[in-house]
């Protein structure tokens, strides 16, 4: 194998399971070997090149302008994954004995993946994060020590959507319908309990409409909603499933400035192929649209040295490309926290995890990365593995994405109860004591 960073972009539609990039040697004395399982081609595959590579742009812009984490060298494996939650798995297995870190944290950027992998990833004592998506009652670390829904998760997105709604409504719900088009898997099905106490709470009325994966049949659920005069569409969607919906809801003739997305629905990958359907469409983020100080500084350093990790660079500071350079923020941040207090040097797993549970990543330090604005402030604890559960909301112009909010938290009164109920059943069902908080530090 050559030494090189980046297998060549053509190979990865062909030679699935291979690496982008092939570090000479995993972990040696002043390396930090980084795990990546991602997903460049297959039914997902145009959101995945710009997480990833916006993921790996960031990693390589550390390497190149700072030299590596506390002079450490970042280097890392890509494995493509296809978004299945078998080679996802597989690369898993694989890249694990590459490092004695068994690869520092795993970012699977797939639902179905995450839950793959979350008990495998506590026996190997390797961190899961799971930036807004994958199993959300592991926010509460004494059920969940090794697994972290950073930022957002699904439950706190949607009810701040539905918050946002209600600013649009006057702030009353009472009798309107709001109908929820999910993507039919773990990943839409998990809202639905969330949606129905919003529902239950508020007095609006949810209507359930199910899409089956990838999404490319539709036309049966668009007549439903409108047969239902729904007031409002949440949409839980990926893939080729987004841009279907935006054409589905012109086609009956649903208003798309009533029609709101969730993050995964909420890229240029989504709204371009829609063309002139998707003009006015809303869509959470977590991550600010458009360029930013640390995506030009990215540009100039990373693709400046002929590094760049995307196909294309015009999709620079796009929204998957925004949110990649947010994950590879986050996987760094979480490197330098564990370098502050066990030293700088290689950390393990474990390490990872301690500062995973104590991230502090406020606007001050956004600032100084240049990436004020570009995601909300994070702080994490044993007991709050998620730190934000705040998102903003975007609309399509018909060229770009602009904000037409300020950062909404989710409902966290109504759903960290829930999801605290649901890590303590998960808990007794598979026999496991929860930690002490208190004792953490």
């Amino acid at each position: 194998m050559l030494p090189t960073r980046k297998c060549l972009a053509a190979m990865a539609g062909f030679l699935l399971g291979t690496c982008a990039v092939l570090p000479a040697q995993a972990d040696s004395a002043n390396e930090q070997f980084i795990s990546v399982l991602s997903f460049r081609v297959g039914p997902y595959g145009p959101a995945g090149t710009g997480i990833f590579g916006g993921f790996l742009d960031y990693l390589s812009y550390v390497d190149l302008k700072d030299g590596g984490v506390g002079g450490v060298k970042l280097t890392w494996e890509e494995c493509e994954t296809e978004y299945q939650a078998a080679k996802g798995v597989e690369c898993y297995e694989r890249l694990k004995t590459k490092s004695p870190s068994h690869g520092t944290m795993i970012h699977p950027v797939s639902t179905p993946i995450s839950y793959a992998l979350l008990e495998k990833t506590l026996a190997d004592k390797v961190p899961l994060v799971m930036t807004g998506y994958g199993r959300t009652d592991a926010v509460d670390g004494r059920y969940f020590p090794w697994a972290f829904p950073l930022v957002t998760t699904y439950p706190m997105q949607s009810t701040a959507i539905v918050s946002f709604i209600a600013q649009k409504e006057k702030r009353d719900l009472k009798g309107k319908k709001i109908a929820y088009v999910y993507l039919d898997s773990a990943y839409g099905k998990e809202n639905i309990r969330y949606l129905q106490a919003e529902a239950k709470t508020f007095g609006f009325e949810l209507s359930l409409h199910p899409i089956a994966p990838p999404g490319n049949e539709q036309g049966a659920q668009w007549q439903e909603v409108r047969q239902s005069r729904a007031d409002w569409v949440i949409l839980w969607g990926f893939g080729v499933m987004n841009p279907t919906a935006m054409k589905a809801a012109a086609k009956v003739g649903f208003p798309r400035d009533h029609m709101i997305g969730s993050w995964w629905a909420g890229s240029e990958e989504d709204t371009v192929p829609a063309g002139d359907a998707a003009k006015g469409y809303l869509a959470a983020t977590m991550t600010m649209p458009g360029k930013s100080a640390l995506s030009n500084d990215v540009e100039k350093v990373v693709y400046g040295a002929g590094k760049g990790n995307l196909p294309d660079k015009t999709r620079i500071a796009s929204v998957n490309h925004n949110r990649g350079l947010v994950i590879g923020l986050i996987t760094v941040e979480a490197i330098r926290t564990a370098q502050k207090k066990f030293g700088k040097r290689p950390v393990t797993g474990e390490e990872v995890r301690w500062a995973l549970e104590h991230l502090d990543i406020g606007e001050a330090r956004l600032k100084e990365l240049g990436a004020a604005g570009l995601m909300p402030a994070v702080k994490t604890s044993c007991l709050d593995h998620e730190g934000s559960g705040k998102i903003k909301i975007q609309q399509w112009d018909g060229t770009r994405w602009t904000l037409v909010s300020d950062w909404i938290e989710g409902n966290r009164a109504l759903v960290h109860p829930l999801l605290e109920e649901s890590a303590a059943a998960y808990a007794k069902e598979k026999g496991i004591t929860p930690r002490d908080c208190s004792k953490e530090s």
